[in-house]
Parts: structure tokens; C-alpha cells; sequence
């Protein structure tokens, strides 16, 4: 399991449009990803489930994985929410 903490910065968080881009880059690992926000945990892989943690700007968000390319997952999906969800 890899687990890393990062903070939102874009003003929208993960809502719509940063929202799908974050989860299109979680479905290109085999591993099993969550993120949590304030001891909630939802599947990475879900966009209900990431709308639900209603993150905005300035929140800082955990990525957890676990699998084969678990640190790959959760360095990928932390430099995607690092560049303000541009590519």
C-alpha cells in the first residue's frame, strides 16, 4: 500500500470537468486507488464517488493504492492534481 497527501489548489477542487480527468487517470492502473478526504474513503475509479467527497480549493486529499503499480497510481494521480488537473 502507498498512501501520499496532497493539497487542491485549482479554485473548482474536484468537481465536473478535474473530477473526470482525475478519474480517467486512475483507471490506467491495475491497482486498486482510493482518495479521502477528513476520514472519508471512496474508489478512485468512481465519479459518484469522488463528486460525493465535495473537495474544493485549499483541501488537501489523501491517495491511497494498493496493487502491482500501487506508487506509479499515486504518483501519477498526485502530479495530475499538483498541475491544476492540465493534462
Amino acid at each position: 500500500m502507498y498512501v501520499k497527501d496532497v493539497l487542491v489548489k485549482n479554485k473548482a477542487g474536484l468537481h465536473a470537468r478535474p473530477a473526470t480527468f482525475f478519474i480517467q487517470k486512475a483507471n490506467e492502473y491495475k491497482a486498486t486507488v482510493w482518495v479521502e478526504k477528513e476520514e472519508r474513503r471512496v474508489n478512485a475509479k468512481s465519479l459518484l464517488g469522488v463528486l460525493s467527497l465535495g473537495v474544493i480549493g485549499g483541501t488537501t486529499i489523501k491517495i491511497i493504492a494498493d496493487g502491482s503499480d500501487e506508487e506509479e497510481a499515486v504518483e501519477g494521480l498526485v502530479a495530475l492534481v499538483e498541475s491544476g488537473f492540465v493534462g
